[in-house]
């Protein structure tokens, strides 16, 4: 999808919340302990045109952001998480949604500007995968026992899709050092598998419903193998959090109600689905047929799993660091509370000046 950037214009709206204000307080700089949330710079947030982030998109395009006195600019990226890290730390985006993965771990080992505020999404429990391993039903794969030694397409070595792949195998007694990793990006998967030129491969809906659909390829475990799993946080440069935390903090609380928003039965709403589709570019009929990850309306974060991820790419040699990265160091949960607290109070549409 082409790069689609969008401001929020007009007026914006004055936080003096005793909320804010404490959010304000707690970060430690100055001029900073005064500012409100419409005080800040514009926030420029990068996102990825999937479902998962829905959320972001409805406190746009409902006014959400606009409510809590913020300028808010979502910017589409066309890479990697890896290009998430390295715009956030530099200041040219000021935030992100993006994957765990070797990038953000060695990126906070070297002391990048980079500050965690909250997940993003996750893999749900039960139910339709999100994020299947697939096989090509030109290959002779029926059973994901069958891979070993078998070409399976991941879209690089550092990142969710090779976590994925790794936990499939895993659950029928394999390693990814037991089949043949082939770069493949997402938008690739439905050529390779048709023409065979991989056996298996990780995917992402709706490209993993689009392939089945068409009998190009299917489905090899159900979702127990990668189920509960963190797919991905949301990041902001470290020196705008600590300058503009009421900024932060509104962006945070203003996401959040979309996430409750969606999980009070959002999704079902006409409005709701036109939105994400014209952010996804997908027909309304495809979104509310894909499986979807599923988003925690308290942000929090399942540091154990975080944990696991940060372990795997230890042992693959893809961290660039000894010991442990720090990312725990790196969180800001002190933001996060304060938003949650902001967004149940009611403060975020009613506190106006």
């Amino acid at each position: 999808m082409t790069s689609r950037r969008r401001a929020l214009a007009g007026a914006a709206l004055v936080l003096t919340s005793a909320l804010l204000v404490t959010a304000c307080s707690s970060s430690g700089s100055g001029d900073a302990a005064t500012e409100t949330a419409e005080d800040a710079p514009k926030i420029t947030f990068l996102y990825s045109p999937y479902a998962d982030y829905a959320p972001f998109f409805l406190a746009e395009e409902k006014g959400y952001f606009d409510d809590a006195g913020l300028d808010v600019e979502l910017v589409a990226k066309g890479g990697s998480s890896g290009e998430t890290y390295q715009q956030v730390s530099t200041g040219n985006i000021t935030a992100g949604g993006a994957t765990w993965g070797a990038g953000l771990f060695n990126a906070t080992k070297a002391g990048a500007s980079i500050s965690v505020i909250a997940s993003v999404s996750r893999i749900p429990e039960s139910g339709a995968n999100p994020s299947p391993l697939i096989a090509s039903e030109a290959s002779d794969v029926t059973d994901a026992a069958d891979l070993k030694g078998k070409k399976i397409g991941i879209p690089g070595d550092g990142g969710f899709g090779i976590y994925s792949v790794d936990l499939a195998l895993e659950s029928v007694g394999l390693s990814v050092d037991d089949v043949e990793l082939v770069n493949l990006s997402p938008g690739d998967i439905p050529a390779a598998l048709a023409n065979g030129s991989v056996d298996a491969s990780w995917s992402i809906e709706p490209i993993s419903s689009a392939v089945i659909a068409k009998g190009i390829a299917h489905e090899l475990l159900p979702i127990d193998y990668q189920a509960g799993v963190e797919l991905g946080a949301m990041v902001f440069n470290t020196e705008y959090v600590e300058k503009h935390p009421a900024a932060v903090t509104a962006f945070t609380a203003a996401y959040l109600k979309a996430v409750k928003e969606l999980e009070d039965g959002g999704w079902d709403d006409p409005a709701t689905q036109e939105i994400i589709a014209e952010y996804t570019d997908l027909p309304v009929e495809t979104l509310t047929s894909i499986a979807l990850t599923t988003q925690d309306p308290s942000g929090a974060i399942d540091w154990e799993d975080v944990a696991r991820q940060e372990q795997f790419f230890r042992d693959r040699d893809a961290l660039e660091f000894d010991g442990d990265s720090g990312i725990k160091d790196i969180y800001r949960e002190d933001i996060l509370k304060d938003a949650i607290a902001l967004q149940e109070s009611g403060d975020l549409a009613s506190s106006k000046k």
